[in-house]
């Protein structure tokens, strides 16, 4: 059983205990760190924010059911009052809790059930290059996501298209996509970007991203862009949990070099991922 496996089982088994994510990623066996990482390309959400739809999931069924004390079903779903309940059960299915007994909320697509981890998208992976590289620097367009909102990343690669001619220092042929600054919540930034010799002279509406140093395990993704998620969701949830490498927390990054061809999604791409 995989790490993300691992928490998903705890999880189910602890939905009314007071669990955080350190709790998690203790019982999946991997740090925190890894655990938001794998777990949100396994599931497309962060773990908290999964766990808190599990229980307000389970909470609309107990409603449903005829349930007549709310108050004690948000305390079971591990909320301390009836306000903070109800505004948390309005975001997530868009009715009230007293409404919820009246409008069965199983018929909403709101719901969310138990994930089960999808064996499809395991494929079959090159053996990994080990490779430590130097600290360069990259700047382009980037914006702050989620695992739930990362849909508008293509948009930030078509953006930068049209911007890359204004970006001073650019070294030729290479882009960059990183994933940095993440934190607890599954919120993290992604810069779609180039190599430039330095950040003097950008334009303030640019993101910007120093990499360190670091020692990295590189893989290559040989099909289509638009199959990346199933070499990106191996790397992850099957390749790096059943080798002897240990993730290091840092960027991690997308390098698109001349061999491929944006217009068409081919040529290749090559996946970074540090280690210590």
């Amino acid at each position: 059983m995989n790490p993300v496996a691992r928490a998903l089982w705890f999880i189910e088994g602890h939905l009314e205990d007071d669990i955080t994510l350190s709790d998690i990623a203790s019982a999946s066996g991997v740090s925190r760190y890894y655990l938001l990482r794998a777990f949100g390309v396994a599931t497309g959400y962060s773990v908290m924010r999964y766990v808190r739809g599990r229980r307000l999931t389970e909470a609309a069924r107990s409603l449903a059911e005829g349930a007549p004390d709310i108050l004690c079903v948000a305390l079971t779903a591990r909320y301390s009052s009836h306000e903070a309940f109800t505004r948390a059960f309005l975001d997530q299915f868009g009715l009230t809790p007293r409404q919820a007994r009246a409008q069965n909320p199983a018929d909403t697509h709101r719901l969310l059930e138990p994930f089960t981890m999808p064996e499809e998208l395991i494929v079959e992976l090159a053996a990994p290059r080990v490779e430590t590289a130097g600290a360069f620097l990259v700047a382009g367009l980037g914006e702050r996501y989620s695992f739930e909102t990362n849909q508008g990343i293509p948009l930030l690669w078509q953006h930068l298209a049209e911007h890359a001619g204004r970006i001073p220092g650019r070294i030729e042929s290479v882009s960059y996509g990183v994933c940095c600054n993440s934190d607890e919540e599954g919120n993290f930034d992604y810069i779609a970007g180039v190599e430039v010799t330095s950040f003097s002279g950008l334009p303030d509406d640019l993101s910007r991203c120093s990499i360190p140093e670091q020692k990295y395990l590189v893989f290559t993704h040989q099909e289509h862009i638009s199959a990346i998620r199933k070499t990106v969701y191996t790397i992850w949830n099957a390749w790096l949990p059943n080798s002897d490498y240990q993730q290091a927390e840092g960027p991690d990054f997308e390098r698109y070099d001349e061999r491929f061809d944006a217009s068409t999604g081919t040529g290749g791409v090559e996946i970074w991922v540090p280690i210590k």
